[in-house]
């Protein structure tokens, strides 16, 4: 892709945000920060200024984080020495309770340590398409957008619809969506393959075990900090009727936006607004978002082949699958690693597998 039409620079000076675990470092980096901070000129350049505020307030979180961890787990030391000193099983049990609390909190700092790549702290775009299955893998990508709805809601995450491709019979062919927290790219982003499922078939009368396939691709939202510049000439603008579920529910006007990247061949649509231009608008935001991920992939020379053979998205080429019959049993293939409650993981109980991901991915982290 010819360098003028995409261009991505970092928000983050090289990897300065580091392991939270070096508390002293990160103590040093904003004394750094305020320092620069309070310059005369800072604002001179609004971009830098920008840039440097915002790794300030991800530095105080972090440090305020751990500052807080720090002190419960002196208050159970001091507790758990009055327990010993008094032979009180109530406060052992109390005790008890509160270093399993704290275990849950250390892991989820310790994960979150572990996401200080170039976009972890940022949004998150994600596609789910339909693959080998017929109308049961577009169930499967129903199921699997309830899964990661229940995910974010759990998380505390927002959801926006960004495009929905209804299925012929049932479910859903494809749905884009956005992910809006601190840190919704850094966890997604090993949710990226092909996910397989294995269960008796509902729309199949003969009662046959039926394998159906489904694709999981994760970018990072992009953000005003970044600049991409999309040549209007390379793009290829089309307007649709949204569709819907017949009647008086089907979009009578062109609504619905396809755009068309012909350098890359990138194609995004959006028919979730009933406004031709706000479906534009978000159009363009999944465009920007998966044409700096292109461009990334190339610098780093890790094109990803399931980014670009759809074809793919079937036997052989899944990093997860979830097994509902003869047994339960949800495996990860990456990391050899299964849980047998299928329902709490379709639930949205994914975090045990993303949290193994990026500690094989980070094995100092």
């Amino acid at each position: 892709m010819n360098s003028k039409t995409v261009s991505a620079a970092s928000t983050k000076p090289s990897n300065s945000y580091g392991s939270i675990f070096d508390i002293e470092g990160g103590k040093e980096r904003l004394a750094e920060l305020e320092k620069a901070i309070s310059e005369e000129n800072l604002w001179n350049d609004p971009e830098k200024a920008k840039i440097l505020l915002k790794e300030r307030s991800f530095l105080e979180t972090r440090v305020e984080n751990w500052k807080k961890l720090h002190a419960q787990v002196e208050d159970c030391e001091v507790l758990l020495e009055l327990a010993e000193e008094e032979s009180d099983d109530t406060v052992r049990a109390e005790v008890a309770r509160q270093v399993e609390a704290l275990e849950r909190k250390l892991r989820d700092f310790s994960l979150q340590a572990m996401l200080n790549g170039e976009d972890d702290e940022r949004n998150a775009i994600v596609s789910i398409n339909a693959g080998a299955g017929g109308t049961d893998a577009q169930d499967w990508v129903q199921m699997l957008f309830r899964m990661y709805s229940r995910w974010c809601e759990n998380k505390g995450y927002a959801v926006e619809m960004m495009d929905f491709q209804e299925g012929d019979e049932a479910g859903i062919k494809s749905v884009t969506f956005n992910v809006k927290g601190l840190n919704a790219f850094g966890y997604l982003k090993v949710e990226t393959g092909v996910h397989r499922m294995v269960r008796i078939s509902p729309f199949n009368a003969s009662g046959k075990r039926h394998t159906s396939f489904a694709s999981v691709f994760v970018y990072p939202e992009v953000e005003d900090d970044i600049q991409i510049e999309i040549d209007e000439n390379d793009l290829r603008i089309d307007t649709y009727r949204a569709s819907g579920a017949g009647g008086q529910h089907v979009n009578k006007t062109s609504s619905a936006v396809r755009i068309t990247h012909h350098p890359t061949g990138i194609v995004v649509q959006c028919q979730q607004e009933k406004s031709q231009l706000r479906n534009r608008e978000k159009a363009m935001k999944v465009l920007r978002a998966r044409l700096y991920q292109h461009e990334k992939q190339k610098q780093e020379k890790k094109l990803q082949e399931i980014h670009d053979n759809k074809e793919e998205i079937a036997w052989g080429s899944q990093i997860r699958s979830y097994v509902l019959n003869p047994y339960q049993m949800v495996k990860d293939h990456r990391i050899n690693m299964d849980i047998g409650n299928v329902d709490a993981v379709l639930d949205g109980g994914i975090d045990p597998f993303i949290e193994r991901v990026l500690l094989a991915e980070n094995p100092e982290g």
